[in-house]
């Protein structure tokens, strides 16, 4: 392999290697101020915005053991990676395409599943780690008696089931 290729591979294996979910966009007719633009609106959430080859792309995503993205890798090609909460990610990225048309996203993965632009949109529509973070918080400070409450009620229901049939079975 040549080193300039060599080096672009390092580069995008590089990439791949700081999340555990990467987004690819079609990045086609967007300008230099409007890149600067959402890579800034990324950097809020902790992530980036590259300029890939496909070739390197898909060199660095079977050195990472990546699924297969193949698929996605047509024409222009960036990636977003980064930060801890992929669904505020997959939301920067779904107002930025809907406040200027440019930057469409073609795909992705999440861990080991390759992502189509569709279920790229719904994980947008998830909310967002501190927002479950705040509802898994507010479930441990639910009042004991309430959770004791609802745990015992299948068994309170039981009980009142026996005791009508033996109420019943008496008379």
């Amino acid at each position: 392999m040549r080193p300039e290729k060599a080096y672009l591979v390092k580069e995008a294996t590089d990439y791949l290697s700081r999340s555990e979910y990467v987004f690819l966009a079609d990045y086609q007719g967007i300008n230099a101020e409007e890149t600067s633009e959402l890579r800034k609106k990324l950097a809020e959430r902790g992530a980036e915005f590259h300029v890939v080859k496909n070739s390197s792309l898909l060199l660095a995503a079977k050195e990472q053991n990546l699924p297969d993205i193949s698929e996605h890798l047509t024409g222009h090609t960036a990636i977003v990676v980064g930060g801890e909460d992929a669904s505020a990610v997959a939301k920067a990225l779904g107002l930025y395409f809907k406040d200027t048309k440019k930057v469409t996203v073609k795909g992705g993965t999440l861990g080991d599943r390759v992502l189509d632009a569709g279920e790229v949109k719904m994980l947008a529509k998830l909310p967002g780690l501190e927002s479950l973070r705040a509802q898994l918080l507010s479930l441990f400070t639910t009042s004991p008696s309430q959770l004791v409450g609802v745990l015992s009620a299948p068994s309170r229901g039981m009980v009142t089931v026996l005791r009508a049939k033996a109420d019943a079975d008496q008379s």
